[in-house]
């Protein structure tokens, strides 16, 4: 049941935007204010959408994706942005030695927005991220918990039936992919979901991982229904209860995204 921002690049780069806008910004206003002279880099940029606020609150930004055809897309999207020298994409690894000379110690904000739950090895790549980082800068995580109903990403399926079945994402891995195969979906999205399998990560990794690497988190909240999906099912945002946002574990199968802003501990 692929949606429509899956293949259509403007729906999608739209629905970054209003998001950002709306959600996300003032959440992390909340601990950091964005202005000039402000310095943004986002990891798993894609079309650049989400970055489209900053910009329009006078911040640098730096979009970097491991895609050139999604970097292409943002710097089409970002034409304006880019001649003013407000913003700026990449398609490299952040890994690169060169990458890392070019931006060490450059950034008041980094943005991970549905990006951590793709990155294999979170526990050497979140602290690689201090690397980055001005001395009293930010980063912001937001991510699908692994265990939610949809946390397997399963709703790229072209099968709508495949892509409205919540929680089987969770099943072994060989009957996870017969049921794909049986689905009829095509071997790229079989791959694209068997990756997620193998990245996906839960609230309480993400916090023994933060807590292990001295970083604080500074703000957090757990949705009960994630704020992109008043733009993608015309959901209206809702946040998580507060006893079920306490308990660990059970709180992953029924929280649909976490946003935590998070800084290196001094």
């Amino acid at each position: 049941m692929a949606l429509e921002q899956h293949s259509n690049i403007r729906v999608r780069f739209q629905q970054q935007v209003e998001n950002a806008r709306t959600y996300l910004l003032p959440f992390i206003e909340a601990v950091l204010p964005v202005g000039a002279g402000s310095q943004v880099m986002e990891i798993g940029c894609g079309e650049g959408g989400v970055l489209m606020p900053f910009v329009e609150k006078g911040a640098f930004c730096l979009g970097v994706d491991l895609s050139e055809g999604r970097i292409r897309h943002a710097q089409e999207l970002m034409q304006a942005a880019c001649e003013a020298g407000l913003a700026a994409f990449r398609a490299q690894n952040v890994y690169d030695p060169a990458f890392l000379a070019e931006w060490k110690g450059a950034f008041d904000l980094i943005l991970l927005k549905d990006t951590i739950e793709h990155i294999p090895d979170q526990e050497k790549f979140i602290p690689y991220l201090r690397q980055f980082l001005r001395p009293d800068g930010k980063i912001f995580f937001g991510f699908p918990p692994w265990r939610m109903p949809f946390g397997g990403h399963q709703q790229i399926c072209k099968s709508k039936l495949l892509g409205l079945l919540p929680w089987y994402h969770l099943l072994p891995r060989p009957l996870y992919g017969a049921i794909l195969r049986a689905g009829g979906e095509s071997p790229l999205t079989i791959e694209s979901l068997m990756e997620i399998k193998d990245t996906g990560i839960s609230l309480d990794r993400f916090q023994r991982i933060l807590r292990k690497n001295g970083f604080r988190i500074e703000r957090e909240t757990l949705f009960l229904f994630n704020p992109i999906y008043r733009y993608k099912f015309g959901v209206k945002p809702r946040r998580q209860v507060a006893f079920i946002a306490a308990i660990p574990w059970f709180r992953d199968f029924v929280t649909t995204a976490g946003w935590f802003m998070v800084s290196p501990a001094p």
